[in-house]
Order: C-alpha cells, then structure tokens, then sequence
C-alpha cells in the first residue's frame, strides 16, 4: 500500500511547527547545513559505538566491601593480601614497574575490602583512627603507583617504606 504524504505527515507529525521559506535562503546553504547535520549524527553514532565496546583499564577497583564477606573471613585474609602487598618489592627491586603496578592494584584492592569489612565490625570509637590508618595506608599505595608509573626510583621506596609502616600500624590496631 502506498502512502501519500499528507498521510505520512499525520502520522508522524513534525516535532517543530514548519517554518517558512525564506526568500534570502538558497538551496546551498539548506544542503550545507543538512551535510552537516548528517556528518555529526554519524560521528555520534560512531563515538557511542567505540565507547561502548571498549573494556575497562587494569585499574583499582572501588569496590569497598565484598558482598557477603564475614569479618571472620576478612580477618583470615588480611595476613595474606598484606604480604602479597608486600611482594612488590621483588618487582620494584627488578624495575618491572608495569608488572608491579598489577601486582600492587590487585593486592592491595583485597586488602582494602578486608580492612573496610573489619573496620565497619569495629565499635564507633574506633572506626575513626581505624579510618585514619586505612587512608594513610592505601594513599601511600596511589603514590607508590604513581611513583612506579613515573619510573622515580627515589620515591618509589620512600612510598614502599610508608607502606610497610602504614601496613605495620594498621594490623597492630586490628
């Protein structure tokens, strides 16, 4: 069945009111204007196809807690995701700052749940120094990441030592 056009425009009806022709206007601008319209929606269309397909980087996860994780659970894992946050020193003494950066985001985003999780079972007096410590430990982490990205020999081990200390603080109040 064919379809007229007045048929089409009750159907879809135009979202503005027509405009009138304008005298002044010529038919290379219309089509210049419409060129244009074109090549913008397809670059949209192109830009939201390439975001939406790309995966994302091995970067920290923000996740604070796991679900489902029992302090007791988080208790028995803290001695281990520490030391394997402690096992970057091979990588940095080798100077594999990408490995060591992998090695440090993944390690040190279970130790951060683990902490977060006893922290949270700890009585609200405590929460704040525990917070405290908890901060002061996994900004040092950042720094060292950053320091290993910049390849400075120099600070990375200024920010491995805070660590360590950090690390020491933090489970000896836990």
């Amino acid at each position: 069945m064919a379809t007229t056009p007045s048929l089409l425009q009750k159907l879809n009806p135009p979202l503005h009111p027509p405009r009138k022709p304008n005298p002044t206007t010529t038919t290379a601008t219309t089509t210049t204007t419409t060129a244009a319209t074109r090549r913008t929606s397809i670059i949209l269309t192109a830009s939201s196809a390439l975001f939406l397909s790309t995966k994302p980087a091995a970067a920290f996860d923000f996740r604070m807690t796991v679900p489902d994780q029992t302090v007791e659970e988080a208790e028995s894992g803290i001695q281990s995701h520490g030391q394997s946050l402690l096992r970057v020193k091979d990588l940095l003494m080798a100077e594999s700052w990408k490995e060591a950066q992998k090695l440090l985001r993944k390690s040190s985003a279970l130790l951060k749940q683990d902490i977060y999780t006893i922290i949270q079972s700890k009585s609200a007096d405590e929460r704040p120094r525990l917070r405290k410590l908890y901060s002061d430990l996994f900004n040092g982490v950042t720094r060292l990441d950053y320091a290993a990205r910049d390849k400075d020999r120099i600070r990375v081990w200024e920010c491995y030592d805070g660590i360590v200390l950090s690390l020491d603080h933090i489970l000896s109040r836990l």
